[in-house]
């Protein structure tokens, strides 16, 4: 394996995993001698230098990260918090609402709520932190399922989901546990009917 060939692989790794890299595997995922490696970074992060890169490669303990460098770290949460704090849609409230009022459910119950496409919409919802995943459904191919988080309730001014109003003309409508084809999981009881 060439040289470049060596680094573009190291690199591709090592972004990929956006997470530390231990030594070993790195060498094991690149097939790459350990003794090299810290060499190859060396020049890498030598080559992110000369062109004025926004990323290095960092050492940490016996791993190795692609980070960005502290430099643009204002930047970064500019962009990081625009994002977060746009405001939401009306497709965003619609699918927010639906996953209150019935969580968990997967994107697909929410699509055939509205009646139309809705992933990149719960997507949004979960980079806004006001969704998270919440297992699977124990169905053929186990969809994820989705519920609001802490940020949801505190967005909202809630202390639990019990504090939601009631949807008009649904007052009554109660669901019983053994309706749904749900897996319980022993070890997480708070999230009923999931499995991990």
């Amino acid at each position: 394996m060439e040289i470049k060939e060596k680094l573009g692989a190291i690199e591709a790794i090592l972004f990929a995993s956006g997470e530390p890299v231990e030594l070993y595997r790195l060498s094991q995922a690149s097939g790459i001698d350990v003794g090299t490696i810290p060499s190859m970074i060396k020049l890498l992060n030598e080559r992110y230098d000369g062109c004025g890169s926004g990323i290095c490669i960092k050492k940490l303990d016996s791993s190795y990260q692609m980070c960005t460098r502290e430099e643009f770290a204002p930047q970064i949460r500019m962009a990081l918090e625009t994002k977060k704090n746009t405001p939401l849609s009306n497709a965003g409230m619609e699918a927010l609402t639906i996953i209150a009022y019935n969580q968990p459910v997967s994107k697909s119950f929410v699509e055939n709520v509205r009646g139309v496409d809705s992933s990149s919409v719960v997507n949004n919802l979960v980079e806004k932190g006001l969704v998270e995943e919440a297992g699977r459904l124990d169905v053929p191919g186990k969809p994820i399922v989705y519920r609001t988080t802490p940020v949801f309730l505190r967005t909202f001014g809630l202390s639990s989901i019990a504090d939601l109003p009631p949807l008009a003309g649904h007052e009554n409508v109660v669901i019983e546990d053994d309706q749904l084809p749900l897996d319980i999981p022993e070890e997480d009881e708070g999230a009923v009917g999931l499995t991990e």
